[in-house]
């Protein structure tokens, strides 16, 4: 029988008088692509965010792979198997395609780089060679030298992408990763998120696009003022009244 390997349960978070998340409850199961969706202000970052040691709940549990994450740093939650694609890319852009893709695989190896500088030339080789293989898988390998900056949106998507993999998660976490993206960089995201899903990594996805929704989830779950109002199938979710209200003021999905 397929495990949960994340379990969101009763989890609260205040703003002062603003009740960012309200008694969420979610399970996410392994090796599953599970989608979060709902309006703006629906709570799906700040979730997120809960997730990764970014922000602390005022209630509630969350426990990932058996074991709790409240209370750790975030970069000890990355250690423990979560990596995290932002809404804006957060790489560095001064540098090339490959420096940004082995800085995360050696913090990997080991989390705050203080290995002695014979450890570092001996574990370099072995770093680099995987880094070649994540950029060739995503279609990068060509780009490899190029400083970042210089890259057009969808490939620094796609960069962020290959930083998270190099670090071999248990858990992906994608907020909005088709924002701002043509239609054609959608699709290409798509069909490369459908490959990643080969690797039989967990992936939690928040987007907007419908159509990234149904072509890649398992199971939906919609909020809607801070909780989860409604959860199930793609398509499900598509038949749900509930669902048209809170999120589309009746149109249909």
């Amino acid at each position: 029988m397929t495990t949960d390997i994340l379990s969101i349960s009763g989890v609260g978070k205040r703003f002062g008088g603003l009740r960012a998340l309200d008694d969420v409850n979610l399970n996410v199961k392994k090796g599953s692509i599970h989608a979060i969706i709902g309006p703006n202000g629906a709570g799906k970052s700040t979730l997120l965010n809960c997730l990764v040691g970014r922000i602390i709940p005022d209630q509630g549990t969350v426990t990932f792979d058996g074991g709790s994450l409240l209370g750790h740093k975030p970069h000890a939650i990355n250690q423990a198997g979560i990596a995290r694609v932002f809404q804006t890319p957060e790489i560095f852009g001064e540098l090339t395609v490959m420096e940004n893709v082995m800085i995360p695989a050696f913090a990997k190896h080991d989390g705050a780089f203080r290995v002695n500088a014979w450890q570092r030339a001996r574990e370099r080789g072995a770093v680099r060679e995987e880094a070649e293989h994540i950029l060739d898988d995503l279609n990068l390998w060509d780009q490899r030298d190029h400083i970042v900056n210089s890259m057009s949106r969808g490939d620094k998507r796609r960069l962020e992408l290959a930083m998270c993999l190099v670090q071999h998660p248990k858990l992906l976490l994608l907020d909005e990763p088709t924002a701002g993206m043509s239609r054609a960089d959608t699709n290409n995201t798509v069909d490369l998120l459908k490959k990643i899903a080969e690797r039989g990594i967990t992936k939690v996805i928040i987007e907007h696009d419908m159509h990234v929704v149904f072509s890649l989830a398992e199971k939906v779950s919609v909020m809607a003022q801070g909780t989860v109002i409604a959860e199930g199938s793609p398509e499900e979710i598509k038949a749900s009244e509930t669902v048209q209200e809170a999120y589309l003021g009746g149109a249909h999905l």
